[in-house]
């Protein structure tokens, strides 16, 4: 009784931190495209340029940590919480203090590099956030460990809440107000000061009522054993959530700097990287499924591998595996043939839609990515995956350097995926030799491919007979947002009534996922309709 309560209580911690990362995804994505329409290209480069640096160490920190510090609690006994607590503090602290101190007084230097010494007030701006890492990832590491993700789950919400909240209204009002880009960037880097203080704030608020059980006498711990064990999980299990803002970073360093270089203007540069960039939140969209399924189902994959009885962990490898890969290859795909429509809908023009086809495909292997890491950490599986990660971060950099100078743009994107691509073909190697499971019968692949064909078919000659014939009276930006807005839906339609029919993955596995209800329903409806039909 006690076994099935606690995973009750897990299910019901998982279902809530599922929802909460799904919010904290999408508005993730979302920001960018008003935030580029009130900016414009130019402002979008600048802030890009410096995104990344404040990135890397909160992921690092309020979620490679909060886990670490978790891990840590959930091992050892009560009366050894305060002392972990406590040199966790301290850890993190002196980290986030070093890391300031790099981003503030070397933020000349870093803009240097980058090749735009305006960048450094941005620098500074966003260096003041990296000190609130600490009791983020303390306080939400000890919620965690208690199986209480509740205030984890509103922190989480809060913080990008009130981020993207500050970073639009901010840059609305300095632009409005006749200001330099930079100061709009500048704006842009204290709404992560703002998020992060609100999510504080609020941890500590529900942390009150625990704060007397830890005042109670504790065991001493080695210090420096469990700041060795807390900064190797902490890499370890935030890798995977790092490569795509750590790629976002060797961007920021050489694709500026290259397209000068090159012999390319200045200002011309600076709106090519902005161009580039609107890739970013396209990516950030077509991963919210394989997140999501990270956060809800990889959980169980590490639970139910460690017990004998109730459902296999396979299935939910299988399952997590194939569900993953079938929205992001749609997805992909279906860029493929809307880009230029979508370009201009969200970003106001159609420019570089060819390159950012080719952005798009990190869809596929980013989503693999973040299962098969994720479900490899599960099994306790950290090393290797880390390492294979690093070498794609490489391959990516050496990428960057040879393809830019001869197709610009298009050359940083196709660098990308050759890099995640290599990563995800190291994992798939890997996973087959630490856990030999197929992830998929043929038939899996040869629905997927033909569906994605007929919604191809069916989305080309729709978007064209769209854009040339139906809107084409209208105004570009709004005929492509009609475009868009039908051809989406109708390739939707196709790819998933053929997937429907397949039943390559059943009812039962769409009720398992989080929002496969509705899928289920529609594909039981689709089959049932055809039954009738036979008789």
């Amino acid at each position: 009784m006690n076994n099935e309560g606690t995973m009750k209580s897990f299910m019901k911690g998982a279902v809530l931190l599922t929802i909460a990362g799904f919010i904290v995804k999408l508005l993730s994505a979302v920001y960018r495209v008003p935030f580029q329409n009130l900016v414009g290209d130019q402002g979008f480069y600048i802030y890009q340029q410096v995104y990344p640096f404040v990135a890397i160490f909160g992921i690092w920190t309020s979620y490679g940590f909060a886990v670490a510090i978790s891990k840590l609690l959930a091992d050892t006994g009560k009366q050894s919480h305060g002392a972990i607590l406590r040199i966790a503090v301290t850890y993190v602290a002196v980290i986030s203090i070093i890391v300031f101190v790099l981003l503030f007084f070397g933020a000349e230097l870093l803009a240097g590099w980058m090749g735009d010494l305006q960048l450094s007030q941005l620098l500074k701006v966003g260096a003041f956030s990296v000190l609130l890492m600490a009791p983020l990832a303390v306080l939400k590491g000890y919620f965690q460990s208690r199986n209480d993700m509740a205030p984890v789950a509103y922190a989480q919400v809060v913080e990008q809440g009130l981020r993207v909240a500050v970073i639009l209204i901010g840059a609305w009002i300095v632009v409005s107000s006749g200001f330099s880009l930079y100061a709009a960037g500048q704006m842009a880097m204290l709404g992560a000061v703002a998020g992060g203080l609100g999510a504080a704030i609020l941890l500590l608020l529900y942390f009150r009522n625990h704060s007397a059980s830890l005042k109670q006498p504790t065991t001493t711990v080695g210090a420096w054993s469990i700041v060795k064990e807390m900064t190797a999980i902490s890499i370890s299990v935030s890798m995977s959530s790092l490569i795509l803002v750590l790629f976002q970073l060797v961007d920021s360093f050489t694709v500026f700097r290259l397209l000068e270089e090159s012999g390319m203007g200045r200002l011309v540069a600076m709106e090519q990287k902005g161009i580039y960039d609107r890739g970013q939140p396209l990516v950030q969209f077509g991963i919210l499924i394989a997140t999501s399924l990270t956060l809800a189902i990889v959980p169980l994959v590490a639970r139910t591998s460690k017990k004998n009885s109730g459902r296999p962990a396979e299935m939910y490898a299988r399952l997590a595996f194939r569900v993953s890969f079938l929205f992001a290859f749609a997805a992909a795909v279906g860029l493929t043939f809307v880009m230029p429509y979508v370009n201009e809908t969200l970003f106001q023009t159609r420019e570089q839609s060819f390159a950012l086809i080719i952005f798009s495909w990190q869809i596929v292997w980013m989503s693999l990515l973040l299962i098969m890491t994720a479900m490899l950490h599960g099994l306790g599986k950290v090393r290797v995956p880390a390492l294979l990660l690093v070498s794609g971060l490489v391959v990516k950099i050496i990428g960057n350097w040879l393809l830019l100078p001869i197709w610009g743009v298009s050359g940083a994107a196709i660098a990308g995926n050759i890099g995640l691509m290599i990563v995800v073909i190291g994992l798939l190697f890997y996973f087959k030799k630490v856990w030999p499971l197929t992830f998929a019968p043929l038939s899996y692949y040869g629905w997927l491919f033909g569906a994605a064909m007929a919604m191809s078919a069916v989305v080309l000659g729709w978007s064209i007979l769209a854009d040339n014939y139906l809107f084409n009276n209208l105004s570009s930006r709004f005929g492509a947002l009609l475009t868009t807005a039908t051809t989406i839906p109708l390739g939707a339609l196709v790819f998933m009534a053929l997937i429907g029919k397949s039943r390559i993955i059943t009812e039962k596995e769409w009720y398992i996922i989080p929002f496969g209800r509705k899928l289920a329903g529609l594909q039981l409806a689709i089959n049932s309709k055809k039954k009738g039909e036979m008789r």
